[in-house]
């Protein structure tokens, strides 16, 4: 739960790696690029120019690197054959093991020029985890966190997805706590100092529910919405929270 100086130093390598993958992809994320030729590009950049393992794959059987979740999809979507097209939009979720430890991170991608409606998505689910990102600091509480992200997303009639949520990281993937994107305050574990964990809201056009397909990854909104999400890993500070995985665009 809580990591030691040399623990953190090794995240804070595993995060800046894992935000590597998502800026090097960049340049290939255009039309007529599949969501498997993605998973390809990620993989052997991970494997062989990073010198990392690509912790999704074989993981409780997932069969690929990383997850390539597009419009109606929530998370865990599986690259394959599908073509991505103008007005999609596409979530890439990567994460990195170096030397032991996880850095877990992910990014919307358009293709093309979105459109008003997954534009608009988009930018408040980043805005709902910089929130999210912002309530971290010693003596607040993971309720802190929830509360304000799904009073922004509410606030702006999106929903946010309940069945899904962040999560304590080091030497495991998925490590505790639970870090839910909904909640009240005051509630749950207190953030203490040396604790690292993501926050990834998945924040859906429509309503809130999902549904999984019978690949028994893919997650799918149930009315066909539109759905966002972006995702970081933190660092509980003395003082407040670094992001591990930040890139250079980025200002939290």
């Amino acid at each position: 739960m809580v990591k030691n100086q040399s623990e953190i130093e090794k995240m804070r390598v595993a995060g800046k790696l894992a935000a590597e993958v998502l800026i090097m992809l960049g340049d290939f994320v255009k039309p007529g690029i599949t969501t498997d030729d993605i998973n390809s590009i990620c993989h052997n950049f991970i494997v062989n120019e990073l010198e990392c393992i690509p912790a999704p794959l074989n993981y409780k059987g997932f069969p690929k690197s990383v997850c390539t979740s597009v419009n109606h999809q929530v998370c865990h979507g599986i690259p394959g054959s599908r073509k991505l097209k103008k007005g999609d939009i596409v979530n890439v979720d990567i994460t990195v093991i170096k030397d032991g430890y996880h850095g877990d991170t992910s990014k919307m991608f358009y293709i093309g020029k979105p459109s008003v409606q997954a534009k608009r998505l988009t930018e408040i689910t980043y805005e709902a985890l910089k929130i999210g990102i912002k309530t971290v600091k010693p003596g607040n509480t993971l309720g802190d966190i929830g509360f304000n992200i799904q009073k922004y997303v509410e606030e702006n009639n999106f929903s946010v997805v309940r069945e899904f949520c962040g999560h304590g990281i080091g030497k495991e993937f998925h490590e505790e706590p639970q870090v839910l994107h909904y909640g009240n305050q005051g509630e749950g574990e207190v953030l203490r100092e040396g604790m690292t964990f993501t926050i990834e809201p998945m924040v859906n056009f429509g309503k809130k529910e999902v549904k999984i397909l019978p690949d028994q990854w893919t997650v799918v909104t149930k009315d066909h919405s539109l759905s966002a999400q972006w995702e970081h890993t933190i660092l509980v500070t003395k003082n407040g929270y670094e992001v591990l995985t930040i890139r250079p665009d980025e200002n939290i």
